[in-house]
């Protein structure tokens, strides 16, 4: 395509540039979470000092080319120049110090945003038990006995201990506006700490591919007030659905764009008990294991024997 013959073309292709990257979501950069807050601040500071080197690098190697071109006559010509105590200096030392400095850096946010490690507060937290279904979030409130899809409600200013697992392939919880993803895996339990600082409302969604449905595989993620938390529950508890094993079930088969559901009973246990079923798989043929309380029966009736074997002796 000639410039010259399509100038105007050529004048509001950046114009059109700014429009497309104007739909882009800087949800990351303005998190409404602590955590959310300390990754971005991470993400920042490791920017940061990569600049230090990059935009030097960029400057020099513009300002090389243009004195150094083949019309300056007036630059220094060495073809036999080979070595520079200086420059190896610089070029290996900046770097070396600045990986430290970066290493350093994500050596402790790694460790104090590590998404296992429950968050510092005086609030008791919230827990919500994350199940990954194709395709649709379903979330239960052990405490409160509850249970929804595609919808979470908790107060703001209140860790929030969530653990996750799938029902189906392999799925990524995510809610960029608290920070924070964890990955969702079949048989696997795994936790993730958020709070939010504020009332808000979240999008929350899955960020990893698992197949037809997953563009709608969308959540909402609401932040409110105490008060206003208790007075959902209480309306969530008014539901006339019930999250049986046959609910389950049905919930459970692919399905797309799910409406949000409300559940006003959830069986206690019930997120153990998907985790268990795919426990000690074997070649796609669950291996079944001896319930809790005769193992602890067995466990009491060895101690027995024992003590009874040295009594006789």
């Amino acid at each position: 395509m000639s410039k010259k013959r399509y100038p105007r073309l050529f004048g509001i292709l950046p114009f059109l540039g700014m429009l497309l990257l104007s739909g882009c979501n800087w949800t990351l950069l303005d998190p409404k979470g602590q955590v959310g807050i300390e990754q971005r601040n991470l993400i920042l500071i490791a920017t940061g000092l990569m600049l230090l080197v990059v935009i030097p690098v960029i400057f020099m190697t513009i300002a090389f080319a243009w004195k150094y071109r083949a019309s300056n006559k007036a630059a220094t010509y060495t073809p036999d120049w080979s070595h520079s105590t200086k420059i190896e200096v610089a070029v290996w030392s900046i770097p070396v110090l600045i990986i430290i400095a970066l290493g350093y850096v994500t050596y402790l946010s790694t460790h104090k945003l590590d998404p296992y490690r429950p968050l510092d507060s005086d609030v008791k937290p919230v827990q919500i038990d994350v199940v990954a279904l194709d395709w649709k979030w379903l979330f239960i409130y052990p405490e409160q006995g509850i249970a929804t899809v595609n919808k979470i409600v908790f107060p703001a200013n209140t860790p929030v201990n969530f653990r996750v697992t799938s029902d189906a392939v392999m799925n990524s919880f995510f809610i960029p506006g608290l920070g924070g993803q964890i990955y969702a895996m079949a048989g696997m339990t795994t936790k993730l700490h958020l709070i939010a600082n504020q009332n808000a409302e979240f999008d929350g969604i899955s960020a990893n591919y698992s197949g037809a449905g997953f563009t709608g595989m969308k959540f909402k993620a609401i932040a409110t007030s105490q008060e206003d938390f208790e007075a959902w529950v209480n309306e969530v508890k008014q539901s006339p659905q019930q999250l049986d094993k046959a609910t389950y079930e049905a919930l459970a088969k692919p399905s797309e764009n799910n409406p949000v559901a409300l559940y006003s009973v959830a069986p206690e246990n019930m997120f153990q008990s998907i985790v268990d079923k795919y426990e000690g798989m074997n070649r796609g043929k669950p291996v079944v294991h001896e319930k809790k309380e005769h193992k602890e029966a067995a466990e009491a009736m060895d101690v027995s024997m024992h003590s009874a074997a040295g009594a006789e002796e």
